[in-house]
């Protein structure tokens, strides 16, 4: 996984909360509280990897941004037009083609 600049410095800002969340379930953990050295080493985890695998900041908003724009400003819905009037098109061919080898 190649990070950028940004990818970067959101990495740093996770781990800068992260890292002392861990280090404290690691206490807890050796003290003997198992579940709840457990449960904040899971949310710890989370806080980086969520981030970094699910939660695509350029995903979100390009999916965000493609809901609010009308459907004539959307990339792929203007093929799926153009698509519709070649395939209206089509047919009107096909009966004139066929009209004239009835004729024939």
């Amino acid at each position: 996984m190649r990070l950028g600049l940004l990818d970067m410095i959101g990495l740093a800002a996770s781990l800068v909360f992260a890292l002392p969340l861990a280090n404290y379930a690691v206490i807890r953990l050796v003290a003997g509280e198992v579940a709840l050295g457990a449960g904040l080493l899971v949310v710890a985890v989370a806080m980086v990897v969520l981030p970094q695998y699910f939660l695509d900041p350029a995903r979100i908003a390009r999916r965000l941004l493609s809901g609010l724009l009308p459907s004539q400003l959307r990339g792929g819905s203007a093929d799926a037009g153009s698509e519709d009037e070649t395939e209206a098109s089509e047919p009107a061919d096909a009966a004139v083609d066929g009209s004239d080898a009835g004729s024939r």
